[in-house]
């Protein structure tokens, strides 16, 4: 690692205040695994869960959620599971993608590139993406609890505070 990443990561927040959604259509609180592995791993990492909700994917749902939530004044990044897929139904990538600002293409790259080592050809299905919006850090991750601990594990933990700090440059 570079001396000048070095510098930033002890720059970077101790704690990001973060928004987590579930994309879905059949999930509950109570079965959604995927939301709560994100909620546990950020809170066990020491940041900060200020909302969580579930919604369908609907773009008239995701929209105007994203909007709100990168509008609040206590959240620095969103991060969302489920719709990344190729089905009619998993509509989240255009919503998300179209908002974005500033595109972060090395995370779905190297998520399509991890989970290819887990689960082969099959990666290529997903559209994992994050970038900036509204200067907030937002991740779109698969909803299945694999991929969710693969992205949070190998690349949204050990660099979400940093992403933050150079957001905020």
């Amino acid at each position: 690692m570079s001396a000048s990443a070095e510098a930033h990561r002890a720059a970077a927040p101790q704690q990001v205040r973060c928004a987590v959604v579930t994309v879905s259509d059949t999930r509950t609180p109570e079965t959604d695994a995927s939301g709560a592995l994100i909620r546990e791993a950020l809170e066990r990492h020491g940041h900060t869960v200020v909302a969580y909700q579930i919604v369908p994917d609907e773009p008239e749902r995701i929209g105007p959620l994203l909007d709100e939530l990168a509008g609040r004044g206590d959240c620095d990044a969103i991060l969302i599971n489920g719709g990344t897929g190729i089905a009619r139904r998993d509509t989240t990538y255009e919503v998300v993608a179209a908002r974005l600002e500033k595109r972060l293409d090395g995370f779905g790259e190297l998520f399509r590139m991890l989970s290819y080592q887990e689960i082969g050809p099959a990666a290529m299905l997903s559209r994992a993406t994050a970038g900036v919006y509204r200067d907030r850090i937002v991740a779109l991750m698969p909803g299945s609890p694999n991929a969710v601990r693969l992205a949070m594990e190998r690349l949204l933990l050990p660099e979400l505070a940093h992403l933050v700090y150079e957001m905020r440059k």
